[in-house]
């Protein structure tokens, strides 16, 4: 049964989603949820503009361009076009899945591989969008789970890197000033968080970054030079970093990456169709595969990076209630305006790094969180699903404790694997396979490998009520 609305408070629908609301009202849950996810969709571009040695200019066009892009993803996802989108309230931004092995690659060829390998991949998923319903089962709790951990951990160097500075030839560098700033920023999230409740704890990140970045700004350690400079209005700039180039190890690692991305948005759209208690099918399914995929093969074009539904928000539709695809599609228009103000770029551009790090570790940590979450989830007793998971890890956490351990292999190879999110999910599918849909030879019984049951109550039994505990 539907909870009852107050006389013109909205416009119900035959489907929970398309419930149609005032301007007002629609503006202020729009601009709710850009609020929610706007920390998640500006810091991929930062991290890796900042491996490809980019310019501040040229950062601030990084970040308008993924807030751009995201809003025209978000519109084709909620209003969708023909085929194209869910029509569901889902926010698409710039996906984190990307970032390390986008960083790996753009550390050794700049941003144009990166493009090429967004491209192509792109179009394969839009291509396996119809059919990756019948993949899915490749990619379990026990897949994922493991690639958004390795996500999380393999992005805490860089949180890292900007507490101290991110450039390591300043003479600032790692010093306890730009520490004290990473640590400052992070209280402030912490204490945000803790102090108070529903909206403004879900900003707490958002409120970090600008409060650290006054407190930087009165000492001194902040240059809002080239906001100045910023234009206030324009188009963003069309393949302003050069034109795509295509490498095939970047490819084959970025296919890997956008496989996860669709396994993630194919969650994402179930559980949003769960909580908005409306029909979501294989078509639908597929619809919404078919946005994500479009927006990330065009993306390169405008300078940014692949789209995905972003899973913070999902919660926030069912913490408020709000169902609404329109007011979704209020947000990703904030999102596209604010694509095409240069200046909102050149301010971000310019937050100093090490409030930016006191907001990663909070911001990667979270994403870290999620995948043991997602873990936790798994059964492990009277399988192998430990041995997936130990060793997926161990192999995507190479390229963080091992950095040249993939050196003297061939140049394709070291690409997937310097990535760890790359070479986890190669790992995890590989051995999942094997050891669970491959059941030749399986026999009852738990291997030595597996988890052991809850011996508790067994022991309680054995001694019974007089034994005592």
């Amino acid at each position: 049964m539907r909870p009852s609305r107050k006389p013109g408070a909205a416009v119900p629908a035959a489907r929970p989603e398309g419930e149609r609301y005032p301007p007002g009202r629609l503006l202020a849950y729009g601009t709710q949820h850009i609020l929610t996810m706007y920390g998640g969709v500006i810091a991929p571009p930062l991290i890796v503009g900042g491996a490809a040695g980019l310019s501040t200019a040229d950062m601030a066009l990084l970040v308008t361009a993924g807030l751009f892009v995201s809003g025209l993803a978000t519109l084709l996802q909620t209003l969708g076009v023909g085929p194209v989108g869910s029509r569901l309230p889902i926010v698409q931004g710039i996906s984190f899945a990307s970032v390390s092995t986008m960083v790996t690659i753009a550390g050794e060829g700049g941003l144009r591989p990166v493009f090429g390998a967004i491209i192509v991949a792109g179009l394969i998923g839009l291509v396996a969008s119809s059919f990756f319903a019948q993949l899915v089962r490749l990619f379990p709790a026990v897949v994922t789970g493991t690639i958004i951990t390795v996500i999380g951990l393999s992005l805490m160097p860089v949180a890292f890197q900007w507490a101290m500075g991110n450039d390591e030839e300043a003479p600032d560098f790692g010093s306890m000033a730009n520490i004290g700033y990473a640590g400052l920023t992070l209280v402030i999230i912490l204490a945000v968080s803790r102090l108070f409740q529903g909206a403004i704890s879900r900003l707490s990140i958002l409120i970090g970054l600008v409060a650290g970045t006054v407190i930087a700004t009165i000492a001194g350690k902040a240059d809002f030079s080239e906001v100045g400079e910023a234009k206030p209005l324009a188009l963003p700039a069309v393949l302003h970093f050069g034109s795509p180039t295509f490498e095939v190890g970047a490819i084959v690692s970025m296919t890997v990456v956008i496989l996860v991305i669709m396994t993630e948005t194919t969650a994402d759209i179930l559980a949003i169709g769960e909580i908005v208690e409306t029909d979501v099918d294989e078509k639908r399914v597929a619809a919404g595969l078919r946005a994500d995929m479009a927006s990330t093969a065009v993306a390169p074009v405008f300078g940014t990076f692949p789209c995905s539904a972003f899973a913070q928000n999902v919660g926030l539709v069912a913490l408020t209630g709000v169902k609404s695809r329109f007011v979704v599609a209020t947000g990703g228009l904030v999102l596209l305006l604010l694509g095409l103000l240069p200046v909102v770029g050149a301010v971000v551009a310019a937050i100093p790094y090490p409030v930016l790090g006191g907001a990663g570790i909070v911001l990667f940590g979270s994403v870290a969180t999620s995948g043991i979450r997602t873990l936790a989830r798994v059964r492990y007793q009277d399988n192998l699903n430990m041995v997936i998971v130990s060793v997926a890890l161990a192999v995507g956490l190479i390229p963080i404790a091992a950095p040249t351990f993939w050196d003297a292999f061939p140049d394709w190879l070291g690409v997937i694997m310097h990535s760890g999110i790359s070479a986890t999910a190669v790992v995890a599918v590989l051995l999942n396979y094997l050891f669970n849909e491959v059941t030749v030879g399986n026999r009852p019984g738990a291997s030595v490998l597996s988890a052991s049951a809850d011996r508790r109550g067994e022991v309680a039994e054995q001694k019974g009520p007089e034994n005592g505990p």
